[in-house]
């Protein structure tokens, strides 16, 4: 049935910043080092911790330095975090996470609405960034929004997100994340999309990133499968949205996907079980369930053997029962 599955991937976590700056109610710094700790413990590898933007902008992110200060250096993990101009750079310097994250629109709506910026101004603005960057010795990934389906425009041409993508590789960019931002893709459109931007890009450079708005995360991470992928976003028990794409769901939870790659054979070098416990952390931080599947019926199979183990516990014990 499926043609070219690899035979492992690498899965981005991105909870503790796409996945929190929309949370309205402010989660304590703390909280934020406990979480991102609890996910590394999971075996995950790369980790997108904080953005260093504007606290104007978005205000549970204002603690970025403290979070990347009280982290330091996590062992075998690479820690990144989004940097929007020269200034955010800056105060990603002062620390010691190794990866810097960039981020824009592939239409210009969106990207007017979300930086205020044309999708020229915009590539200018990052490739300041890339070259201190490059300068530097970073790696550099790129988050790249509504590749697929804007909410303003509409569809997007698969060959304005292919000259975009040229470009930020030609400025030093090592990764590219294609972003379905309001979860409009299809499968059919993902493995088109990724078998035209082959043909010119080399499929390890390139990263997927799901949001099930419509239900169809899972689908198309099989669909980049097929088409070559091997890097796919995700974020715990399905946190996240987009303040600028109206109806957004949450990214694909991660623990959704790193079950349905175990089942295909795929290896993530992930626990799941301890997956499940940075999940289970993250509802206990911000005081409600999350939307990942897994998650659910994981916590629910937990509580359910809990109460059937307290219930043989506090059984009386009868008395022909006790005779030797």
């Amino acid at each position: 049935m499926f043609q070219r599955l690899p035979a492992s991937v690498k899965v981005v976590e991105v909870g503790p910043r796409d996945g929190l700056q929309n949370e309205t109610e402010l989660v304590s710094t703390t909280d934020k080092v406990r979480l991102i700790k609890a996910l590394a413990a999971s075996g995950l590898k790369a980790i997108e911790v904080t953005s260093f933007v504007s606290p104007k902008w978005i205000p549970q992110l204002k603690d970025a330095s403290e979070v990347a200060e009280a982290l330091g250096v996590l062992p075998a993990v690479t820690t990144s975090c989004l940097v929007p101009n020269l200034r955010g750079y800056e105060r990603f310097q002062e620390t010691k996470l190794n990866e810097l994250a960039l981020f824009m629109s592939a239409s210009e709506s969106h990207s007017k609405k979300n930086i205020n910026k044309t999708i020229a101004e915009a590539l200018v603005a990052l490739k300041e960034v890339a070259d201190k960057g490059k300068a530097d010795g970073y790696r550099i990934r790129c988050y790249v929004s509504v590749v697929f389906e804007c909410p303003y425009e509409g569809r997007v041409g698969k060959s304005q997100v292919l000259e975009i993508t040229e470009q930020l590789l030609s400025m030093g960019v090592d990764e590219i994340s294609l972003g379905d931002t309001i979860g409009a893709a299809t499968p059919k459109e993902v493995y088109e999309m990724v078998d035209l931007l082959a043909a010119k890009v080399d499929r390890s450079k390139l990263a997927l990133h799901f949001h099930d708005t419509r239900g169809t995360a899972l689908a198309n991470v099989v669909a980049g499968l097929e088409a070559g992928v091997t890097i796919f976003d995700a974020s715990i028990g399905g946190l996240g949205g987009c303040p600028y794409a109206p109806g957004a769901a949450g990214n694909l939870a991660t623990e959704d996907l790193v079950y349905m790659l175990n089942g295909m054979g795929i290896s993530t070098g992930i626990d799941l079980d301890k997956l499940v416990d940075a999940g289970a952390l993250a509802q206990k931080i911000l005081g409600r369930p999350l939307p990942g599947r897994y998650l659910k019926a994981a916590l629910a199979t937990r509580e359910k053997e809990a109460a059937r183990s307290h219930l043989c516990d506090s059984s009386p014990v009868r008395a022909d029962s006790a005779i030797s």
